[in-house]
């Protein structure tokens, strides 16, 4: 489930609240104190057999002799009551209930099941929401909504927050209103049984009164789901997150230093970035983020210039930055020479610019204008610190009156006006100009570093990728086989040959290995693979092989590799007991002088599945510590991303006499990587370390790989839907060959190329209305989908070299996947050659195969040729007199299935 009957829960007309009392300092006293007290306009229906009354308002005495069916429901009785009662509100038609109470999770009914999940099956039946239980409650002050246990009601604004931590909630409810903070939505979340926080993000996100969305988080349940919500709602406004629980719980076990790298806290960073939401860390840098997004336009660049008067405040907001990451801008000459001509002879003459103490307004408007007009300049941090010569509000006044003309430059302003009452109206007049301000330069700076990272990670919702170079075909087949073998003799850790066969069915540059079960046998495939070889153990209880001396480089005759290797049985048969059986791998020296050692691996996370983890490898890896981690599936743009989120990413760019490496195949490597674990679910965690790279590529010298058996589809358990491979199809139109397949986001360029080339009256059927050009913010959306709630199939037609779009249908569902709104569009000159016909054919069984329950469009009544196709295909027609749009309506469950490959 996901927004299904939800406006039950945040807009009811009418409310129950079961467990309603007078007694003092329960539950039920409160949640109806504060109903009344919202003045919330429909009935208020309390629910205590005990009480005639409550709260002056006539109670009943059970759900079934309410006096009407209430929209919602508030539970505040005890855990074993809940599932009876959401029984008897299912039936009376109630659609969504809130439930306080707590314990339903570990306490047991008579039949074993917990209370909770006795709970969700008594709702499922009347589709009947829960929000809880263990939860505060929800407040929506605009619907005059307050039904919680809160102790203070919220104030009215437009922000919403979803909150998972009972105590805190209060906590944080009385900060915000002490510092006059309101919010459209304030939602307690709970155990979050039923209701969770992708429901929550997919409600919200289409809620005009929810300006922003901020977020506390503990854990995430449905990682798919939650990642869909997330990406659809950061497209329409800034989504805040504070991820609780960052520290480990300690280290854990793992076969492979990617497994000892990776935590969770990690995980949740990645998924927050992928998604297009910003991540904070405190209570009040999340509110300080939303004043901040909201009021300042996102700067093209990331460069601060910063304007004082004072040297210290100047330093310190410098200090912050750069020690953050930050970019300190450098001013153009002109910029300089400028700033000579209006400020005294003792300014600074660089950036920070000191513009002295006794600045005044003229002084302050003059200097902040010139550096608006700085091409380095994407942001200017504007400080002032008191002082008996100036008024610090007639500074400020200097500023706004700058700030309001700057809205239409788009340059980022922020300020810091330092102290305290003395400056309180100062800072009053600055955000009424539009410029957040801060108490201090560091926070300042963090506010700018926010907007930075922000844009950032929305550009990764919107940035076109470029192609993949020399594109692979992996070999399933082979890597299957490989793995199937091992788990059918017992084995989750496959030999490193193994190992590398399967990265090598993938495309992975690896070195040829070979196995050997005694020191003779290694000799004599050291002397077929030809000198020099390295040699190694191999011994499925042995992970890092180094530390017990396993590894020698080098060795040059049979002689050389025989002694080493009766030596290194030896060695391990003291240092460890617990190896039963022991071999050797034996492979040729890879000589790669000056290559970098990296590692790039995969690991599977309990929440959000399979992972990809890029870093400095060696043998000092994990004391390095210096890796990035990022979600499945990957394109060049972001294993690029990936790669410039380490420290070692500066050094392969080149420095001295040292070249660049081969940036692409890195990337293509950790596509790679990201391929194998989507097509083979059993694949659980991957180690190459190391990967050499360098100026002529990449090669991978060692490799781990463990599997597990496993019931599930591999693109399944990946939180975010990878491109559907298996959907691509061939088809035939007359003379010409075409392919249907799922759009990727690396296809804009086609994409544009082929609206560009539409009639305009094809366009205005399409779009209803003209437009000139697409910008690449709407070419994004429709080349960047969700492929796990929408689709779009494009027919490609290739001649040569090139391939060309010549046709696209598209559907977005709803979160329920009850129905799906459909968008179709041929080349003008591809018109009466059945393709429209064919992308139908295709979507059609397409969308129920996936079980949506029907497809909708809306057509204008002049396109003839779109309503004689619908009509052919089983739509059936809705028109309102005088309207100049039908739409078409196709029940998917109840239509004739349409004719694979057959496209009239």
């Amino acid at each position: 489930m996901s927004v299904r009957n939800l406006d039950s829960l945040f807009k009811p007309r009418s409310v129950c609240v079961i467990g309603a009392s007078n007694r003092k300092q329960s539950v039920g006293r409160a949640v109806m104190r504060n109903l009344l007290r919202t003045e919330f306009s429909g009935p208020i229906m309390p629910v205590n057999p005990k009480h005639t009354a409550v709260s002056g308002v006539l109670s009943h005495p059970e759900v079934k002799r309410l006096p009407l069916v209430p929209d919602l429901a508030i539970i505040c009785t005890p855990a074993r009551t809940v599932p009876k009662l959401i029984t008897e509100l299912g039936e009376l038609g109630t659609r969504a209930a809130i439930v306080l109470s707590a314990g339903l999770k570990h306490a047991a009914t008579e039949d074993g099941r917990t209370l909770q999940q006795a709970m969700l099956e008594a709702a499922r039946p009347h589709l009947m929401r829960i929000l809880g239980p263990n939860c505060l409650g929800l407040l929506v002050p605009g619907q005059q909504l307050n039904a919680s246990f809160a102790h203070i009601p919220a104030l009215p604004g437009s922000v919403a927050l979803i909150h998972q931590s009972g105590a805190l909630c209060t906590a944080l409810l009385d900060w915000a209103t002490s510092n006059g903070i309101g919010f459209s939505h304030f939602v307690s979340i709970g155990d979050g049984a039923d209701v969770d926080f992708g429901d929550v993000l997919d409600y919200l996100g289409g809620d005009p009164d929810a300006k922003a969305i901020l977020m506390y988080v503990e854990s995430i349940n449905h990682a798919r789901k939650f990642m869909s919500a997330a990406r659809a709602g950061a497209r329409n406004k800034p989504i805040i997150m504070i991820k609780a629980g960052r520290a480990a719980e300690g280290a854990r076990a793992a076969a492979s230093h990617t497994g000892a790298l990776m935590g969770s806290d990690d995980v949740y960073d990645a998924a927050i970035r992928r998604a297009g939401m910003l991540r904070v860390f405190s209570t009040r840098e999340m509110f300080d983020a939303v004043e901040t997004l909201a009021s300042s336009p996102q700067p093209s660049g990331e460069s601060m210039a910063i304007l004082t008067n004072g040297g210290g405040p100047g330093v310190i907001a410098t200090d912050a930055l750069v020690l953050a990451g930050g970019v300190l801008a450098e001013l153009q000459a002109e910029t300089i020479a400028a700033l000579n001509e209006v400020l005294p002879p003792t300014w600074s003459h660089a950036n920070p610019i000191d513009i002295i103490g006794d600045a005044d307004s003229q002084r302050y408007a003059t200097a902040l204008k010139i550096l608006l007009d700085d091409k380095n300049v994407d942001c200017v941090l504007i400080l002032h610190a008191p002082t008996a010569v100036v008024s610090s509000d007639a500074a400020a006044e200097g500023v706004a009156q700058v700030a309001r003309q700057n809205q239409q430059q788009g340059k980022t302003l922020i300020a810091s006006w330092l102290g305290g009452a003395t400056v309180a109206q100062a800072r009053r007049m600055l955000s009424d100009a539009g410029v957040p301000n801060y108490d201090t330069p560091e926070e300042a700076v963090r506010a700018f570093l926010h907007i930075v990272q922000y844009g950032r990670n929305q550009a990764l919702l919107m940035e076109t990728p470029p192609s993949i170079p020399q594109a692979f075909e992996p070999v399933v087949s082979s890597a299957r086989m490989v793995i199937e073998s091992a788990l059918a003799g017992g084995r989750e850790l496959l030999s490193e040959p193994e190992a590398k066969g399967v990265l090598a069915a993938y495309g992975v540059p690896i070195v040829e290995t070979r196995i050997a079960d005694s020191p003779e046998e290694a000799a004599r495939v050291a002397a077929q693979l030809g000198f020099p070889v390295a040699l190694k153990i191999m011994a499925d209880e042995i992970t890092h092989k180094s530390d017990v001396g396993g590894v020698v480089l080098d060795l040059e005759t049979s002689h050389q590799v025989q002694s080493a290797a009766a030596a290194m049985a030896e060695r391990v048969q003291q240092l460890r007991a617990d190896v039963k059986r022991a071999g050797f791998t034996v492979q040729k020296m890879a000589r790669r002088p000056g290559a970098y050692e990296l590692i790039v691996g995969a690991a599977t996370d309990p929440i959000f599945g399979p992972v990809i983890l890029f870093g400095e490898g060696g043998t000092a890896v994990e004391v390095i510590a210096d890796k990035a981690i990022a979600l499945p599936p990957l394109n060049m743009k972001l294993a690029g991303e990936l790669i410039d989120s380490t420290r070692v990413a500066r050094r392969l760019g080149g420095y001295r006499d040292r070249a660049p490496v081969k940036r692409q195949a890195i990337a293509r490597v950790l596509i790679q990587i990201a391929q194998l674990v989507a097509d083979v679910p059993e694949v659980v965690e991957i180690d190459i370390n190391p990967l050499l790279a360098d100026e002529h590529g990449v090669l991978a010298l060692d490799a781990r790989i463990r599997v597990q058996k496993t019931d599930v589809r591999g693109a399944d358990r990946l939180a975010i839907r990878p491109y559907p491979k298996e959907l691509e199809e061939s088809v035939r139109l007359d003379d010409l060959k075409l392919m249907l397949r799922p759009v990727r986001p690396e296809d804009e360029p086609m994409h544009k190329a082929f609206l560009d080339e539409l009639d305009p009256r094809d366009v205005r059927f399409r779009f209803f209305g003209s437009i000139r050009e697409f910008p690449h913010s709407q070419l994004a959306r429709l080349t960047q989908i969700d492929y796990d709630r929408e689709m779009a199939f494009i027919a490609v037609a290739s001649a040569q070299k090139h391939a060309r779009t010549v046709g696209v249908v598209r559907i977005v569902c709803d979160p329920d996947n009850t129905q799906a709104e459909f968008a179709i569009i041929v080349h003008s000159k591809m018109k009466r050659k059945g393709l429209g016909r064919a992308l139908m054919h295709k979507m059609i069984n397409y969308s129920r195969s996936r079980g949506t329950g029907r497809l909708v469009g809306e057509v204008l009544a002049e396109n003839h040729s779109m309503l004689n196709l619908a009509k052919s295909l089983g739509f059936s027609t809705e028109r309102e007199p005088g309207e100049a749009v039908v739409r078409v309506v196709l029940d998917l469950q109840a239509a004739p299935a349409a004719i694979d490959g057959v496209y009239p």
